[in-house]
């Protein structure tokens, strides 16, 4: 089965069961939505424990969760530092408006210039609400490419690459 991760649990919170999870997915809203199924792996698990999230909170950078039936720290703590996951099957284009793109298909492609030069490899992708952001990693350094249509001239998930226009400045 392919995994898709959605989440990082980085620590419990307070005695009532709730986890703090740092978001790495696109779709917030959706993810982590009341009622939704999640897989829970546990920090060095292979088989996931299936969850549905009962509440949700924002707390400073951090979603926080309760799952159902998981009402006391002692319930949530073999999930620290595990992982939050989902299937392809939840991965639904439904979502996608024109020129959106699941993380997933965005990270490990390569980017390359109009004029061809190859500049790296997005490894992240940060939101900053306005746009995002792509982590490229170079062959010397990092470079951050906003998700702009100035910026980016063509994407091709298919075949992992990105064509960008290079505004002076942008690296």
């Amino acid at each position: 089965m392919e995994w898709f991760n959605v989440g990082r649990i980085v620590n419990t919170h307070g005695i009532r069961g709730e986890v703090r999870v740092l978001s790495t997915t696109d779709f917030e809203e959706e993810r982590f939505a009341v009622g939704n199924r999640l897989a829970a792996f546990k920090k060095d698990d292979k088989k996931p424990t299936w969850v549905t999230i009962e509440s949700i909170r924002r707390h400073k950078n951090f979603i926080l969760l309760t799952f159902e039936g998981m009402d006391n720290i002692n319930m949530v703590e073999p999930f620290k530092e595990g992982l939050l996951k989902v299937t392809k099957d939840q991965m639904t284009d439904d979502l996608l408006q024109e020129n959106e793109f699941f993380f997933h298909e965005i990270i490990g492609c390569e980017i390359v210039s109009e004029e061809g030069e190859k500049i790296g490899v997005v490894s992240d992708i940060l939101q900053t609400g306005a746009n995002d952001v792509w982590v490229v990693k170079g062959a010397k350094k990092e470079h951050y490419i906003p998700y702009i249509e100035d910026i980016v001239k063509e994407i091709n998930v298919d075949d992992k690459r990105i064509v960008i226009h290079v505004m002076d400045g942008l690296l």
